[in-house]
């Protein structure tokens, strides 16, 4: 028996679409205002999926306390109130779409996290905008 276990957190971030083998003028093309070059910020809601089964001692997937932790830890702690452009080395010569970023903390996570339990990150960038990756 699998059963899916589920955390929010939220933080804060600045970023700029950029691709600097491309000119200015296509990077506006392609990005629109999101490649404004005084950078623009979101407040991302991080859900974050486990799935394995339930300890019989505990009566949990997974500690969701340690789960938090580890979150804050490696995550939130990263990246909240940064410009993920200028000062993470994830994002220095990545492009900090919502994609990679959410690629970017599922490896993060998935290091931590026991190869026994299936993770899922879900990365909303507004209320209307998310994606998600699984490691496939």
């Amino acid at each position: 028996m699998r059963v899916a276990v589920y955390r929010k957190e939220h933080f804060n971030a600045a970023h700029r679409l950029f691709n600097p083998e491309w000119s200015d003028e296509k990077n506006s093309q392609v990005f629109g205002k999101c490649n404004n070059p005084s950078y623009h910020g979101h407040n991302y809601d991080l859900h974050v999926k486990l799935v394995g089964p339930i300890d019989p001692a505990t009566g949990y997937v997974y500690d969701m306390k340690v789960l938090s932790d580890m979150i804050r830890e490696k995550v939130i702690n990263k990246f909240d109130h940064k410009n993920l452009n200028l000062d993470t080395d994830e994002f220095k010569q990545l492009n900090p779409t919502a994609e990679n970023i959410a690629v970017v903390i599922w490896n993060i996570l998935r290091k931590e996290i026991e190869e026994k339990y299936d993770l899922t990150v879900r990365l909303y960038e507004t209320e209307r905008n998310y994606v998600e990756y699984d490691g496939h």
